[in-house]
């Protein structure tokens, strides 16, 4: 165990990094161990072959304990003690008793699980290294000279470059000309392909669609998402749990306790069992063996690694694996509303006419309130002309003259068809109505006040001739923040997961957020909530729950996210308000990613007390059994195998199913 987990180092994002590397230098010392060791075999069968016998133990020694005698003296200076010194003085031990082949084997079990760990690590480093390698090294430039290919590296913040149907996306950037889909399943892990008109995001690495496009660099490649992506991964990657500094914690005492314990065994088998010298030392190196943790040391690490890089690549960044052990003790979770639990962008939900069941009466009542409204600044006024658009409806012939808004009402203008007479259109509220002496149809009010109870906003819209009162078009658009798609399900998966308590958290009216919560089904609702009255009701619950998760949706719930056991952002491809202010990202911006999040992490923290159950087993049977003659080559056997399987359980997460999940992810 030549504790390679806790080496893994941060790399510059470069546009052509190197690619991770197979561990050669521990496979060649393990293979020529092993070539060494056979021979020494050979040529122990004959006397006359003694010095050469000799000779090819020695080699075997040194192929095979190069690595942890390098190891031990690097950190014997800074008074680092680890457990590769217990391998080192049971190989000698072992060679000074005569036992040349029982100390060769050990080396080789135990270069052999070196390797092994070492694999593993360059695993995970490559599934980190595949996002790395998403960004092509070279760019078509449109300057004045026209097209070029250059080196990405050499763009700069508002260059202009040419993607063709099929190109990965060099940069992060927004589209100037052209219309295409983006498949962003490299960077989100959505697997739907993404609409992206003129003026959208695009990020590198994603794959463009059908469309030739170009566009303008907005970050600098150092600042892509992808390139924040790899660096918060290795970070999270470099970062120990508190089981694994608690380990490392007691790793010096305990191998100082092993060699005192093996001196113990050493004299006490000599005085109580009046074996030879030679016995009681060769128990004492048996015991050094049989005592080594490396198999505990390697219980978190290995499993923590291989979750992070599996979470990353399926869209969930982990900011360290602390968090991942956290998320997975939560047993509540609170949400924000809008942006999280909705999709932070008012639509239009309901359009009622006068004359239900006619399509052509509700497509005019949406045209004439979107001529009106592309004249207004008012959010609402959005959603409605962009389901005009929607249904090609918008722009219309229609003229408009005279708009006017009133704060707290509504708009109005009047607006002619080719070839009529101009004609007066309101949309707000009834007081916008009642002022100028109209009186909105009965229907129309009930109709309102319904859509109001669901929690939507009404906007009654009416039209009439200039100089008359008498209503000639009338209806209702009713505009809501709408429920994302997932959120009910997603919930629901959390219940059946063990959540014990999910809340809502808003600072919208009571009624909203009553309606919303019935909806999904939550268990508490809080509404009217500033900010810091969000991490006050986190305390309160953190006093009652052992663990709370608070998911958010960028800087506006910083402090919620930051009050909570572990503050959970719904992302997007590349908010950097939600990178740089939760622990844990969905990527997608989707709360289906969620269930996945804490499954894995549910999954982490179950293979990390597998890990140490199994090893502190392991420990206690060889302990036991080196006072019933354990030969040594059975104690390297169990000790190295293992840690072997401990690595090897770690390994799993990246590619087994998730708990939570909707469907089985596979790498």
């Amino acid at each position: 165990m030549n504790q390679k987990s806790n080496q893994l180092v941060s790399a510059p994002f470069k546009s052509n990094p190197s690619k991770a590397r197979l561990p050669w230098p521990d496979i060649l010392s393990t293979f020529f161990c092993a070539l060494f060791g056979s021979a020494a075999i050979w040529a122990a069968q004959t006397e006359q072959q003694h010095g050469l016998f000799l000779a090819l133990c020695i080699a075997a020694f040194l192929a095979g304990g190069w690595s942890p005698t390098l190891s031990t003296l690097e950190g014997l200076p800074s008074g680092k003690i680890n457990v590769d010194l217990l391998m080192i003085f049971a190989a000698l031990g072992a060679a000074s008793i005569g036992d040349w082949m029982e100390g060769a084997i050990l080396l080789f079990l135990f270069s052999f699980s070196g390797t092994l760990e070492s694999f593993a690590m360059y695993r995970t480093t490559r599934s980190i290294e595949s996002l790395i390698n998403l960004r092509p090294r070279e760019a078509m430039l449109l300057d004045a000279t026209g097209e070029r290919l250059i080196p990405v590296d050499s763009l700069k913040i508002n260059d202009r470059v040419r993607v063709r149907p099929g190109e990965l996306f060099p940069v992060d950037g927004e589209t100037m000309e052209g219309e295409t889909w983006a498949d962003e399943a490299t960077l989100t892990g959505e697997s739907e392909m993404i609409s992206k008109p003129v003026g959208s995001l695009v990020f590198a690495g994603t794959i463009n669609g059908q469309g030739s496009v170009i566009v303008r660099m907005t970050k600098a490649g150092d600042d892509s998402t992808l390139a924040r992506i790899v660096k918060m991964v290795h970070e999270a990657q470099a970062q120990k749990t508190p089981t694994q500094r608690l380990v490392e914690s007691w790793q010096k005492p305990y191998v100082i306790g092993v060699f005192i314990g093996a001196l113990l065994a050493f004299f006490g088998g000599k005085l109580i069992h009046t074996q030879s010298w030679h016995d009681a030392f060769y128990h004492a190196m048996v015991l050094l063996v049989a005592a080594s943790p490396c198999a505990i040391v390697l219980s978190s690490p290995a499993v923590m690694l291989s979750a992070i890089a599996r979470a990353a690549r399926h869209g969930v960044l982990f900011k360290g694996a602390v968090h991942m052990e956290t998320l997975g003790n939560v047993e509540c979770i609170a949400f924000d509303k809008t942006g999280t639990i909705t999709m932070g962008k008012p639509l239009v939900t309901d359009l009622w006419v006068q004359t239900e069941g006619q399509a052509n009466r509700a497509d005019d009542l949406l045209r004439l309130a979107a001529a009106v409204e592309h004249h207004s600044e008012h959010p609402l006024g959005v959603p409605v002309v962009k389901e005009a658009k929607v249904k090609g409806l918008f722009p219309s012939t229609l003229s408009v003259d005279g708009f006017q808004s009133l704060t707290g009402n509504g708009v109005w203008a009047r607006v002619q068809e080719p070839g009529f007479p101009w004609f007066w259109v309101g949309i707000g509220r009834e007081s916008l109505f009642t002022e100028r002496g109209i009186t909105p149809p009965l229907m129309v009010i009930e109709q309102a006040d319904r859509l109001r109870g669901e929690g939507k906003t009404a906007l009654i819209v009416l039209s009439h001739n200039i100089g008359e009162t008498t209503p000639l078009t009338y209806g209702v658009i009713a505009v809501a923040d709408k429920i994302r798609p997932e959120a009910k399900a997603t919930i629901e998966t959390l219940r059946q997961m063990g959540i014990k308590k999910t809340i809502i958290l808003t600072g919208d009216h009571e009624r909203v957020a009553q309606i919303i919560g019935r909806e999904l089904g939550v268990d508490e609702i809080r509404a009217g909530l500033l900010p810091e009255q969000k991490v006050f009701e986190l305390a309160r619950l953190k006093e009652n729950e052992t663990k709370v998760a608070m998911v958010g949706d960028g800087v506006n719930d910083a402090p919620a996210l930051a009050a909570a056991s572990v503050g959970i952002a719904m992302g997007g491809a590349g908010t950097d308000a939600a990178l740089e202010v939760a622990d844990v990202v969905l990527m997608r911006d989707d709360l289906g990613g969620l269930p996945f999040a804490v499954g894995i992490s549910r999954l982490a923290r179950q293979r990390v007390h597998q890990n140490m159950k199994f090893s502190f087993g392991v420990i206690g049977l060889l302990i036991v059994s080196t006072f019933l003659d354990l030969p040594l080559w059975m104690g390297v056997i169990g000790h190295e195998g293992s840690t072997v399987l401990v690595g090897l359980n770690g390994l799993r997460l990246l590619w087994e199913r998730i708990p939570g999940a909707n469907k089985p992810i596979t790498n």
